[in-house]
C-alpha cells in the first residue's frame, strides 16, 4: 500500500509539473486564459447573465489562424484590379440576375419599406456570402474572442463580442449556430454582432431573427441596415467616367468632395463620352488603380456602402456588381489584373518613410487608405510625376528601398 500511494504522489506531481512546462512553454496560452476570465468579468459587469457567459466562454478556444487573416484582408493587401476581378466575375452577376428574378416579389417588399433597390441588395449578398453558398465556418466567439485579446483592434472586438453574449443570453442565435468569417460576421449577409442585435428584422413573421435559414429576414435586415447607414432612395452609388487628357490627378482620391457639376466644369464625362449631369449632388472622384485603370465618381450612397464595409475596394465592386446585376456592361477601362500584394509591414514602413520626407500619411497603421494615398500624390508631385497616388514598384522603391511587396 505504501509503494501504490508513493507511486500515485509521484504520478501527479509529474503531471503537475508537465502542465506547468506546458505553459511555460506557451505563454500564448496562458495570456489566453488571462484574457478570457477578463473578458468573462467584463460581460459580467454589463449584465449579461453568467451562466451564458460560462457556457460561451468556457468553450472558446485560441485561433491562431483568425490573427492570421486579420494581418492579411484582401481590401489592404491587394491590388484593385486583382480584388474586382476576383468579385465581380460573370458567374456571379449571372446568379444575381436569376435571383433578382426569383425573389421578384419579397426584394420589391423590402426596397418599399427600406428605399434600397432590389439590385443593390442582391449585390451585397452575392459580395457577402456568394449568395448563401459561403457562410464561414469558424466559430465566432473563437474569432471574436482571440481578437479581443489581440492588441490591434481588442476595443472594438470586444464590444463586438459582448453583442455576440447578448444574442445567445436573447436566445436570438445558439451559441453551437454561431459559424461565420474569421472576424465574427454572420449569416447571408454577414452581419457583425453588433449589427445583428440593432438591425436584424424577423421578415418572414416567424418569430425568430434568423440570418442563416431565412432569406426574407436576411434581405429584410439588409435593408433596414443600410436604410440606418442614411441610404438615400433614387440616388444611385456613382458611376464609371473618363477624364479629360493632361488631367490633374492630384484632384483625385482625396476623400474631398464637391457638387457634380465642379467635375463636370473640368471635362469629366460618363463612359458614353457625354457631359455629367447638372446637379449639386455631393460627389468625389476616385482612380483606385491609378491613371491607368478606371475613374468613378461617387455620390452619397457610396459612402453608405462603406459604413457596412470601411473598404473602397469592396464599396466600389458593390455597386458594379449592383449595375451589373441590373443589367449593365462591363467597365469601360477595364483595371490592370496583375496583383501586386502588400504586407502590412511594408505599408507601415511606407507611411513612415512618407511622414519622414515630410508627406503627412497620418499614423503609421499598415493600411493603405486615403490619406495615405494622398501622401503618396504629393510626393509625386514633387517629382514631377503623374500624382495619382497609386502604389506601385516604382513609387514604394523611390520612397525607401526598404518598402517592397513580399
Amino acid at each position: 500500500m505504501f509503494v501504490v500511494e508513493i507511486r500515485k504522489r509521484l504520478l501527479t506531481a509529474l503531471a503537475l509539473l508537465a502542465c506547468a512546462s506546458l505553459v511555460s512553454a506557451n505563454p500564448v496560452d496562458a495570456d489566453f486564459e488571462q484574457c478570457k476570465a477578463r473578458l468573462k468579468a467584463t460581460a459580467i459587469a454589463e449584465g449579461i447573465d453568467g451562466s451564458t457567459v460560462d457556457t460561451v466562454m468556457d468553450a472558446v478556444q485560441y485561433s491562431a489562424r483568425v490573427i492570421e487573416l486579420d494581418q492579411r484582408q484582401p481590401e489592404f493587401t491587394r491590388s484593385f484590379g486583382n480584388y474586382y476581378l476576383l468579385r465581380v466575375t460573370a458567374s456571379r452577376v449571372a446568379l444575381g440576375r436569376a435571383l433578382l428574378t426569383t425573389h421578384h416579389d419579397l426584394l420589391q417588399q423590402v426596397q418599399s419599406k427600406t428605399g434600397v433597390p432590389p439590385h443593390y441588395l442582391v449585390a451585397f449578398w452575392g459580395l457577402e456570402t456568394n449568395f448563401g453558398g459561403n457562410f464561414g465556418n469558424m466559430p465566432v466567439p473563437d474569432s471574436l474572442t482571440t481578437l479581443a485579446c489581440d492588441p490591434r483592434r481588442s476595443e472594438f472586438f470586444t464590444a463586438e463580442l459582448m453583442a455576440a453574449l447578448r444574442l445567445v443570453e436573447s436566445g436570438d442565435v445558439a451559441a453551437q449556430q454561431m459559424q461565420g468569417s474569421w472576424a465574427g460576421a454572420m449569416g447571408h449577409v454577414q452581419f457583425m454582432p453588433s449589427a445583428y442585435l440593432r438591425y436584424a428584422v424577423d421578415g418572414d413573421g416567424d418569430g425568430r431573427r434568423d440570418l442563416w435559414g431565412s432569406i426574407p429576414d436576411a434581405m429584410f435586415s439588409a435593408g433596414n441596415f443600410l436604410k440606418a447607414l442614411g441610404w438615400q432612395a433614387g440616388i444611385r452609388w456613382g458611376r464609371e467616367v473618363v477624364l479629360p487628357l493632361n488631367f490633374d490627378y492630384a484632384l483625385a482620391n482625396t476623400g474631398d468632395a464637391s457638387p457634380l457639376t465642379y467635375w463636370r466644369d473640368l471635362g469629366i464625362k460618363d463612359v458614353f463620352r457625354r457631359p455629367l449631369a447638372k446637379s449639386d449632388i455631393s460627389a468625389r472622384l476616385l482612380v483606385p488603380a491609378g491613371h491607368r485603370g478606371p475613374a468613378f465618381v461617387t455620390y452619397p450612397n457610396f459612402n453608405v456602402i462603406m459604413g457596412w464595409n470601411h473598404s473602397e475596394y469592396y464599396a466600389l465592386s458593390v455597386g458594379r456588381l449592383a449595375d451589373r446585376i441590373a443589367g449593365a456592361g462591363k467597365l469601360q477601362n477595364s483595371p490592370p489584373d496583375g496583383d501586386m500584394k502588400l504586407s502590412r509591414e511594408s505599408v507601415l514602413r511606407l507611411q513612415q518613410n512618407l511622414n519622414t520626407l515630410g508627406y503627412d500619411a497620418g499614423e503609421p497603421d499598415g493600411i493603405p487608405g486615403p490619406r495615405t494615398r494622398l501622401a503618396l500624390s504629393r510626393y509625386q508631385q514633387s517629382k514631377g510625376v503623374v500624382a495619382d497616388g497609386y502604389l506601385d514598384i516604382d513609387i514604394l522603391d523611390a520612397v525607401g528601398r526598404d518598402v517592397l511587396p513580399e
